[in-house]
């Protein structure tokens, strides 16, 4: 990869449409919640933490992702890690995000609800503001629980629907399909929230069928696997429904074996809205110039694919078509300059 594309990558304006706030726990940040609230974590260091981020599979993922969700007590904590990311993220000309917290992963340990959203929605509100990053905020259901527990959340949720544009859909995948969250998708579309639901990533393409025919989704997270179904693709294409792709997340959790195998070109290729997003950055190894920049480096991506992808950020996220095609104008700025 050029020097001249690595510059590019750093300086062109983004949206990310797919990030766990949880999952943007730094290990710092880690031991510092963990101090102030008093809670007990199995790690006796920071290299202890970034040790056991060797995962072979999702699952061995979520088992300590769980376990550092424990740190998060108070509304000033979801606060804090909510300004974390946004100050990484602007840092590197990231100008708009759709994040997901999972708030049964709080309730079910006695953290309220008002507590992550209210600290989350402060957070993206004022420091976003300060820093020029705008956001949309999507609560996810945990698919390893009930769909009874995902309608409690959605009743609990009724009072805060102002700060929330989205329900989604995430956790363990294989085993739990999207038809098993069928009614509350319907509820929550019905109450005017946008829909999202991971699917195709360890999943099977038939779960992606289910989220875009069962669930009626908007857009779907990862559905790497809609590459095994060309007339899947095609459909997707036709119907513009956006991807937020994970690359570095991918590698990590053996969704492809290598960079060089990743999908991303031949979606690109194919008229896919396919974005680059950072997953669970701090678990994962980078965020979002990290996806970028990995991603350009193993497929040979151009100047005109990155430019794509970052387009279609903006074009498959939830802003409004007039704030769309702002910062469709602020990436033809960035261009014009840069070829300057």
């Amino acid at each position: 990869m050029s020097a001249n594309i690595e510059k590019f990558i750093i300086g062109l304006p983004k949206a990310e449409l797919h990030l766990h706030l949880e999952g943007s726990l730094e290990p710092e940040q880690m031991f510092e919640f963990a101090g102030r609230n008093k809670i007990d974590i199995p790690f006796k260091s920071i290299d202890e933490v970034k040790k056991a981020y060797e995962f072979s599979q999702l699952q061995d993922f979520l088992d300590i992702y769980y376990t550092g969700m424990n740190v998060l007590q108070t509304e000033q904590d979801f606060y804090d890690l909510t300004a974390n990311y946004l100050r990484k993220v602007a840092s590197e000309n990231t100008k708009h995000v759709e994040v997901f917290f999972d708030p049964q992963g709080h309730t079910e340990r006695g953290v309220e609800f008002k507590t992550a959203v209210t600290g989350i929605h402060n957070a993206l509100r004022e420091v976003g503001g300060e820093l020029g990053v705008t956001s949309k905020l999507i609560m996810c259901f945990l698919r390893h629980l009930d769909e009874a527990s995902a309608v409690a959340t959605l009743e609990d949720a009724a009072p805060f629907k102002h700060m929330i544009m989205g329900v989604g859909l995430d956790s363990s995948e294989l085993g739990h399909p999207p038809s098993k969250f069928e009614r509350v998708f319907g509820l929550a579309k019905e109450q005017g929230y946008k829909l999202v639901a991971h699917a195709g990533e360890e999943g099977p393409v038939e779960y992606i069928y289910e989220a875009l025919d069962l669930l009626r989704v908007d857009r779907i997270d990862h559905g790497n696997r809609c590459m095994d179904d060309p007339k899947l693709v095609a459909r997707i294409a036709e119907e513009k429904i956006a991807l937020t792709i994970c690359p570095l997340s991918n590698l990590k959790l053996c969704v492809v074996d290598d960079m060089s195998d990743h999908p991303m070109k031949k979606m690109l290729d194919a008229g896919l809205i396919a974005t680059i997003n950072s997953d669970d950055p701090s678990y994962f190894g980078g965020y979002m110039n990290d996806n970028y920049l990995s991603t350009a480096k193993a497929l040979g991506l151009s100047i005109d694919d990155l430019i794509q992808l970052a387009r279609n950020g903006f074009i498959g996220s939830f802003l409004e078509q007039d704030e769309i095609d702002g910062y469709l104008a602020q990436i033809d700025d960035y261009v014009a300059e840069f070829n300057s």
